[in-house]
Parts: C-alpha cells; sequence; structure tokens
C-alpha cells in the first residue's frame, strides 16, 4: 500500500496570505517524511483552499486571471506541484475557468453543481458543459480537463483531486492507493466474495489502523488537524496491481460483465466501514484512463458510460477521466452532468465528473495522451 496524496487544507482570506500557502508547503514536506520513516512511499503532496469566490470576490475577470498566475509562480517557486484552488458555484464564474485552464499548467478547481439542501444547478450545470467543452478545445489535446471536475453533494474532506476544497481551520488528510490489497484479498478466495470480502476487511483494518496511527502523531506534534483516511481505490498504472483485474480473479470473468456491480457494492461496503477516522469518498474509484484493466475493457467495449453510472450508484466517486468524442454537444455533456447530479443528491453520496472530450476524435478511436499519469484508451459513445 502507498500513499496517494497527502493533502492539506487551508482557508485563504485573499490572495495575498502567501505565509498560509509556505507553511502548508512546509507541513507537507515534514509530514512526508514522517510518514517515509515508517517506510511508506508518498507520492505526492497537495494543498488545497477554500472555494476562490471567496477570497477573489469582487474582482474582475482578468484581476482574477492575472491572480491565480501569480498564485502558480508562486507554488512552483515553492516547488508545489499540487494546487487546488477551490470551487466555483456561480455561473458567471465557472465560465471563467476555461481561461484559467489555458493559463495554468498546475492549478485545478472544480465546480459545484448541486448539493443535498438546494438540489441540482441547472445554470450552473449547463455552464459546467460549456467549461468541459471550452478546455477541451483551448488546451493541448484537451488535456486542461485533468485539472477540472463538475461535482455535486462533495464534502472538504477529499484529499483527492481536482474535486477537493477546504473549509475551516488549517487541516490534512491522506488519500491511498491500496488496490494491492484488493487483488491479495481477490486472488486468496477462491471466486467466494464473502471470503474475498473477510479478506478485504483484514488486511485494510491491519494496514489502516498503522497509518491512522501516524497520522495522529503528526496531527499531535506539528498542531493540525487531522482528517482522517480516504479509503477510495486510487488505481496504480501497474498492471499487476489493477482494479479491474482485481475484479476478474474473483468473478472469473471479465470486467463489465454480469457481477460487475455486486463486487462494486461490496468493495465500497468494506471502504465504508473500516474501524478508523475515514473522509472524503471512501469509496470505489473507477477512472478509466488511469487504470491499465479499465483502459483494456474499455477497448474490449465490456462496458460503457451507462455502466459507469450504475456502478457509481453502489461505489465510489462518479465518471473518472472518461475520455467522449470531441465533437459532442454542451447539451450532452450537461445531460451527463444532471445524471451524475441526480444520484448524488438521491442516494446522498459525494460524486463528481471528469470528463475528457478528445479534439478531432471520435468514438472508437484511441487517445494520444501525452503524460505519464493517463493511459491511452478508446474513446466512449455517448448515445
Amino acid at each position: 500500500m502507498k500513499i496517494r496524496a497527502i493533502t492539506t487544507g487551508i482557508s485563504l482570506a485573499s490572495p495575498q496570505e502567501k505565509d498560509k500557502i509556505k507553511q502548508a508547503a512546509e507541513f507537507n514536506q515534514q509530514a512526508k517524511t514522517f510518514f517515509e520513516q515508517f517506510g511508506y512511499e508518498v507520492q505526492t503532496t497537495r494543498i488545497t483552499t477554500n472555494s476562490w469566490e471567496e477570497y477573489l470576490q469582487y474582482l474582475s475577470h482578468t484581476e482574477i486571471i492575472s491572480i491565480i498566475k501569480n498564485l502558480e509562480k508562486f507554488c512552483d517557486e515553492l516547488n508545489i506541484n499540487f494546487f487546488n484552488i477551490g470551487y466555483a458555484s456561480r455561473p458567471e464564474n465557472i465560465a471563467i475557468i476555461p481561461e484559467i485552464k489555458k493559463s495554468t499548467s498546475l492549478i485545478f478547481s472544480s465546480s459545484k453543481i448541486g448539493d443535498k439542501e438546494t438540489g441540482i444547478n441547472y445554470e450552473s450545470t449547463l455552464e459546467s458543459a460549456k467549461a468541459i467543452k471550452r478546455i477541451s478545445q483551448e488546451t493541448e489535446n484537451g488535456y486542461g480537463n485533468f485539472r477540472f471536475c463538475a461535482w455535486a453533494n462533495c464534502n472538504s474532506s477529499i484529499p483527492f483531486f481536482p474535486a477537493a476544497y477546504h473549509e475551516g481551520d488549517t487541516s490534512f488528510a491522506l488519500g491511498i492507493e491500496c488496490s494491492d490489497l484488493v487483488m491479495k484479498s481477490f486472488s486468496t478466495a477462491n471466486n467466494n466474495i464473502q471470503l474475498a470480502e473477510r479478506n478485504l476487511q483484514l488486511f485494510l483494518a491491519d494496514e489502516l489502523n498503522k497509518l491512522t496511527d501516524i497520522g495522529e502523531k503528526i496531527s499531535a506534534n506539528f498542531g493540525i488537524n487531522y482528517n482522517g483516511i480516504d479509503t477510495s481505490l486510487a488505481p496504480p498504472l501497474e498492471r499487476q496491481e489493477s482494479i479491474a483485474f482485481a475484479y476478474e480473479k474473483l468473478m472469473n470473468s471479465k470486467f463489465g460483465y454480469q457481477g460487475t456491480l455486486t463486487v462494486s457494492g461490496m468493495l465500497t461496503r468494506v471502504l465504508k466501514s473500516v474501524p478508523v477516522k475515514i473522509c472524503g469518498y471512501s469509496g470505489l474509484m473507477l477512472p478509466v484512463c488511469e487504470d491499465v484493466g479499465l483502459a483494456t475493457r474499455a477497448n474490449e467495449q465490456t462496458y460503457n458510460i451507462t455502466n459507469l453510472l450504475l456502478y457509481s450508484a453502489v461505489c465510489g466517486c462518479g465518471l473518472d477521466t472518461v475520455p467522449i468524442p470531441g465533437n459532442i454537444s454542451t447539451e450532452k455533456i450537461a445531460a451527463i452532468l444532471m445524471d451524475i447530479a441526480t444520484l448524488a443528491i438521491k442516494l446522498d453520496k459525494p460524486l463528481s465528473a471528469r470528463l475528457f472530450p478528445i479534439p478531432g476524435k471520435e468514438a472508437g478511436e484511441m487517445t494520444a495522451f501525452n503524460s505519464p499519469y493517463l493511459i491511452d484508451c478508446k474513446i466512449f459513445a455517448v448515445d
């Protein structure tokens, strides 16, 4: 098991509070060293803020872009590679996001399109769809959408980007990569789902209790609140630890075939019941372009976007890194976002959508990402 992210959240009242950013960066490095002393690999450290609408309000479009570019320059000077400015919820601010993506290379952000209390915001949903479309057209290979998602019903303790945002006093949380434990649990279960579930419960409880002890020590030592662990199954790029291929060890059939929904539900049940302090999504992630097995089965068309939406009803974070045709209409993107928001609100769970319209390509063609974080696969059809 690895630590995918140590994410520290800070609240800014103005973009001039650069000391807070510097202090968070220093804390992240110290926390990383602390975990490494116990033998853990820490892949990334990250900083997220409160909604940028709060500390960039009353500014013009041009002023907002200029300030965010300066923020990125400051982050670069501090060797901060993952910085999230939180979300926008108002349509007029969501409309600025494509320019933010075009003008930066390490700034993440998101849009809020609904929650349990207020329901779906249809204007923000449509503006988010327009933003996804514009980002795909105005950034290289549409890659700017890697740093943007639209979400509904997400809370402020998610350590994974782009959905992360912060509220309140400075705090930190952990995102983990534990698909190796899933593969181990499923490989030794002899196609017995109950045994696989018990195996995974035991393995996770053992490992996450160790992480929790270290996280609480760090919190006490540095006086920074510890939010817990997002137990979501962030996938590795290594084939031998693919989430999809772990499913297949248990199902004895391909990911997307009958039984996939059942395994998805079981995994989420385990991830939410681990006896440690959990936060964020704490569910199953199925990011198509970040998992070799998911990409392989997408190429074979064993599942589609409708299947992924179905799995979202019983599992984790929604639609993640899903490549779709570049000529898709804004209205179709908005319809997908509304489906995600409807599920999130009806089921009272956090869901997000990170969609990749691929410029100049149609369903069935291959993506051509030039990224260490993404795996190429066939573009999904959108009916």
